[in-house]
């Protein structure tokens, strides 16, 4: 039986999430995918942050569910999207934890954007 480990985030390993006070814009295949002044912006030891956008401001309709899957210990199971946009898929280019840990529980109904696939992640000053 394959089990899969369950860690705590702490002082060896710190993850926090906080409200981003600034608006995020997603661009991808010259068009905005997502549009948000709700996003997350969630720091994991020494990655980079992540922004993580509602779902409510995400434009679902570019984006394709993928059978890629990952596992994170600290936040739990991943699954991907590709994007749909400016004529081609940019292959799983979007994650979300649908049923995050509880150390991370704000990320649920989020998605976050590899910033390498996509145009561009902006924040802007709120207006």
């Amino acid at each position: 039986m394959n089990t899969k480990s369950i860690k705590q985030p702490g002082p060896d390993h710190p993850i926090t999430v906080q409200l981003n006070p600034a608006r995020v814009v997603v661009s991808a295949g010259g068009r905005v995918i997502a549009d948000s002044r709700a996003a997350l912006t969630l720091k994991e030891a020494s990655y980079p942050p992540v922004q993580y956008i509602p779902r409510k401001d995400v434009d679902m309709s570019l984006l394709q569910r993928t059978e890629h899957e990952t596992y994170c210990p600290y936040k739990g199971d991943c699954a991907y999207y590709s994007i749909a946009a400016g004529g081609k898929d940019i292959l799983n280019a979007v994650w979300t934890y649908e049923a995050p840990f509880a150390a991370v529980a704000q990320i649920k109904d989020h998605l976050a954007f590899y910033p390498d696939r996509v145009d561009s992640i902006e924040e802007k000053p709120a207006a």
